[in-house]
């Protein structure tokens, strides 16, 4: 299933025994585009404490009710891994977390396969720099302990789309596959050139990060992008439109 990224902020954690907090960001892996965290907003229950949890261990996310549901216990949250989550999150932190809770840890091969087969990798991005919530320029000081590849989707909401000759308009908001929590496209609005225009651009179509200048470059020129499947923001992604899109790019499904 297919939804906005921008409709799961404030969503409620639901734990076994109750309500523990809600979503008020999501950390994605810039090599793959996938989602590897679901910041949490704790509230009044532990004083404003924000905790990761990973969607890859979601029981379920009921879209009626604006509910992810975990099947741990509050306690077992409460008693979690402490994380600051307005600074770099680091490996330990991870590691921390996912030995906590007895999860398996996402890294090792650098790849994914999302609900479409599609396998992603490692193979364009650049070495992402500076903080998940603020960004820093390449000259930045990040430790060594960081991991340097989560980005935060609030943060990266915003950046410039770069065609290969010239701008089309700046990221708006993301469709996330929840199957396997990949990105499935980003949503882009075009107002400064295309007026009254959203358009829907693959992530498997960037071929470098701009962190420093907050800018994603992808491998298509403007007509290109004009001319694609047109989008209709009041209507969800569909199987035809997802067809549609990915055979006037080219791009190709492997087989899981």
């Amino acid at each position: 299933m297919l939804c906005n990224a921008s409709t799961l902020k404030g969503y409620t954690i639901a734990a076994s025994d109750g309500a523990i907090g809600t979503v008020t960001d999501l950390l994605f892996d810039d090599r793959n585009w996938q989602v590897r965290w679901l910041v949490v907003d704790t509230g009044n229950w532990l004083s404003g404490r924000k905790v990761l949890l990973t969607p890859m261990f979601l029981e379920q996310l009921d879209l009626n009710r604006h509910e992810f549901k975990f099947g741990l216990t509050m306690q077992q949250v409460k008693d979690s891994p402490d994380v600051a989550t307005d600074l770099p999150v680091s490996r330990q932190i991870e590691t921390d977390i996912y030995n906590y809770y007895g999860w398996s840890p996402y890294w090792g091969n650098g790849l994914f396969t999302d609900s479409s087969g599609y396998i992603g990798t490692d193979w364009h991005m650049t070495p992402a720099l500076g903080s998940i919530t603020n960004e820093k320029s390449a000259a930045g000081d990040q430790k060594s302990t960081d991991d340097p590849h989560l980005r935060s989707i609030e943060t990266v909401t915003g950046y410039y789309i770069g065609a290969t000759d010239g701008e089309i308009g700046h990221i708006d908001d993301f469709i996330l596959e929840d199957a396997g929590w990949s990105i499935r496209y980003l949503v882009v609005d075009t107002k400064n050139w295309w007026f009254g225009k959203k358009v829907l651009i693959s992530p498997r179509s960037a071929k470098a990060i701009d962190w420093a200048n907050k800018k994603v470059n992808i491998d298509a020129d403007r007509q290109k992008v004009k001319d694609s499947p047109v989008y209709d923001a009041s209507t969800l992604v569909d199987a035809a439109y997802d067809d549609a899109f990915l055979t006037y790019y080219g791009i190709r499904l492997v087989a899981a």
